[in-house]
């Protein structure tokens, strides 16, 4: 990635991760590295093209928070490392975070790949990779999205935090105000049934 397009994608984020979605606009980041709005066209191109640099950029850092290549690792510590670097994501990134479910990445996801690398790995059938890929990726984006905005039940005996408060904050402040559940033994768990889900399906192959 180019070094100029690095800087204002990275300050981009960081105005995100400060204020929120609805606050990021091209004179905002522009504003954050020096420049006048119109000298970062060359660079990310309109707001729309932006935001899709912002979910590349997502991907990226989740991919090195997977580490190196992982091809010598059993692929039950690789879906557990994937799982665990997903929250990661969206525990320093709570209010941009939303942008990787939601976005469709221009250059393709990592995550996907990730996991079609995994589940080949682990012996599952080339025609019930997709459909397994696709239930894990739901699985993972969609609770840790929900851990970050509020959006999962409360847990057993807890109330919603927006209730205790009394009221409802909107979705892009809540995301970011909110403290984000610390459900990471929960989240363990569902990793640990989708690894017997992948098993099973191996298994009656």
């Amino acid at each position: 990635m180019d070094d100029k397009r690095r800087l204002i994608l990275d300050q981009a984020l960081a105005l995100v991760d400060e204020q929120g979605l609805g606050a990021m606009s091209m004179r905002a980041v522009a504003e954050r590295v020096g420049l006048t709005s119109m000298a970062l066209y060359p660079y990310v191109g309109g707001k729309d093209a932006l935001l899709d640099g912002l979910v590349d950029l997502l991907h990226l850092e989740l991919g090195s928070a997977y580490g190196d290549d992982p091809s010598g690792i059993d692929w039950r510590q690789r879906l557990r490392a994937l799982g665990r670097a997903v929250r990661g994501l969206s525990r320093r990134h709570p209010r941009a975070y939303p942008l990787i479910l939601n976005r469709p990445s221009p250059g393709g996801s990592w995550l996907t790949a990730a996991l079609h690398a995994t589940l080949h790995d682990a012996g599952v059938p080339a025609d019930k990779v997709p459909r397994l890929t696709r239930m894990i990726c739901a699985f993972l984006l969609g609770y840790t999205t929900g851990e970050v905005t509020g959006g999962l039940p409360a847990a057993a005996g807890t109330q919603p935090a927006d209730d205790a408060a009394g009221d409802a904050q909107p979705a892009d402040d809540a995301a970011g105000d909110a403290q984000p559940a610390d459900d990471a033994a929960e989240f363990d768990a569902d990793l640990e049934d989708l690894i017997r889900l992948v098993e099973v399906t191996v298994r009656v192959a």
